[in-house]
């Protein structure tokens, strides 16, 4: 459950960070959720991002002294850079991209619908999930971090190192490319 935190409520937790297990339960409650979803869309499987999340929390807490608040948005936008650096780290391992199994994912997992219903909630987000990977890799990963991290422009920007408008003109792009390739699909099927 993602929990709300004001900007100085954030800014006081990340400096008592280091000595203060109470401020990381809370930072990690509120971040937790997004930070997972974006891991577990990029890897596929449920356990290689509880994995490489647990290890990225360890580095925020060993690295936090080399963070410097710059106001909303600076702390989400450096969690995420861990992330993504992570992420791309998890792939240099395994030197191969892998496909997401849907029962992998507990935030797609269909709770109170009916088989078929499931069944086709499942068959739209593969399609969807499919479409995304076909995407150019800048393309596919702002598309992530925006839907699956929720992260703004600015923040993705700080987390590739590109300009907010650079992020815009590849969100927009990406998201009219992933809107023509379902109406392709649907004038074929």
């Amino acid at each position: 459950m993602k929990t709300e935190l004001s900007t100085d409520e954030e800014r006081d937790l990340i400096t008592q960070l280091p000595e203060n297990p109470a401020a990381f339960q809370r930072l990690y409650a509120h971040y937790f959720p997004r930070v997972f979803a974006y891991v577990a869309a990029r890897v596929g499987r449920e356990e290689d991002a509880e994995d490489i999340v647990a290890e990225l929390f360890l580095t925020v807490v060993q690295q936090i002294n080399r963070f410097e608040y710059r106001g909303e948005g600076s702390f989400t936008a450096w969690l995420f850079r861990i992330a993504y650096n992570a992420v791309q780290q998890f792939y240099r391992r395994e030197r191969k991209r892998t496909h997401i199994p849907l029962e992998d994912l507990p935030h797609i997992q269909s709770r109170g619908l009916l088989p078929d219903e499931a069944l086709e909630s499942k068959e739209r987000f593969a399609r969807l999930r499919q479409m995304i990977s076909s995407l150019s890799d800048r393309r596919r990963e702002i598309i992530t971090l925006r839907f699956f991290g929720e992260l703004r422009n600015q923040e993705i920007a700080e987390v590739l190192g590109l300009s907010e408008k650079t992020v815009a003109s590849h969100l927009c792009r990406g998201l009219e490319d992933l809107q023509r390739k379902y109406q392709r699909e649907d004038a074929e099927a």
